[in-house]
């Protein structure tokens, strides 16, 4: 079967969007480090297809795929915007400025203000970072075992809050925002914690980071929607949480789309035509 096809080649994930036999949308993802496994699912599934690639491995992905000539490529900021557009229009949501935050291994932070868009700056925290991270602390180094434990853990022991600094004084802040991300390792070091509540802290040292600078962006720009995306957001429920509350709390108005981790994917699919 012919078939278009958009793959975004990504540092940790390869994220495939393609029409199926429905004329529907679908979407397949595979790591990066297996792009034998990508070729195989190509070979065997969409041989004729006509490819789209975007993505930090893009040339990688392109070069292991040799036998299909002239595989165009469009830049990834402009893949993943056209993806998120997409992705309001079809969710039914409005909002023609906003700041923008990819979460893949790091974070790439964006401004679309109508058709346009340009690239704030980043952050090296990210998927990579909860991947890395989480697993020189447990050991752990599949990240569904990460995302599925963390969802199990407290940062009770493992961050300092302001309610801990200023106990039994008046609250210049509100007491439930973090002072010190694991301070409470070393404040609180006679209370117990496991690889659940230190995976937990490494959520919100990435959820809290990237909020904090999207907050600081949409600030500078007059800004309330934040749209957060990402494949690190994927089936992530506590990160998703983390960032909704913070943003909430700072005043702006945080946008989830459903295909998080495939706004790249879905730009390089529409650009396939």
């Amino acid at each position: 079967m012919s078939t278009r096809i958009g793959i975004d080649a990504g540092g940790t994930l390869t994220k495939i969007a393609y029409w199926d036999e429905k004329k529907e949308m679908s979407f397949r993802s595979f790591l990066s480090s297996d792009f034998k496994a990508v070729k195989d699912w190509l070979d065997t599934n969409h041989s004729l297809a006509s490819i789209c690639l975007t993505g930090g491995r893009a040339e990688q992905l392109k070069k292991y795929l040799s036998s299909k000539n002239e595989i165009p490529y469009i830049v990834e900021f402009d893949a993943t915007m056209n993806g998120v557009m997409y992705q309001l229009k079809e969710d039914v949501i409005s909002s023609d400025s906003a700041i923008i935050a990819n979460i893949g291994t790091g974070t790439s932070i964006h401004i679309m203000q109508g058709d346009s868009h340009s690239r704030l700056g980043g952050t090296g925290v990210g998927g990579g970072t909860l991947v890395g991270l989480g697993s020189a602390l447990t050991g752990i180094m599949n990240y569904k075992d990460i995302i599925k434990l963390s969802n199990e853990g407290k940062r009770n022991s493992i961050d300092i809050l302001v309610s801990d600094i200023y106990q039994h004084n008046k609250l210049p802040i509100k007491g439930s925002l973090t002072a010190s991300n694991f301070g409470g390792v070393a404040l609180k070091s006679d209370e117990a914690r496991n690889s659940s509540d230190l995976l937990a802290g490494v959520q919100g040292i990435i959820g809290e980071v990237v909020a904090t600078l999207c907050i600081q962006a949409a600030d500078a720009h007059l800004l309330e929607d934040i749209i957060y995306i990402g494949s690190t957001l994927e089936e992530n429920k506590l990160l998703q949480e983390i960032i909704e509350s913070y943003t909430i709390l700072k005043q702006k108005k945080p946008i989830f789309l459903e295909k998080h981790g495939y706004s790249g994917a879905i730009g390089a699919l529409l650009e396939n035509k």
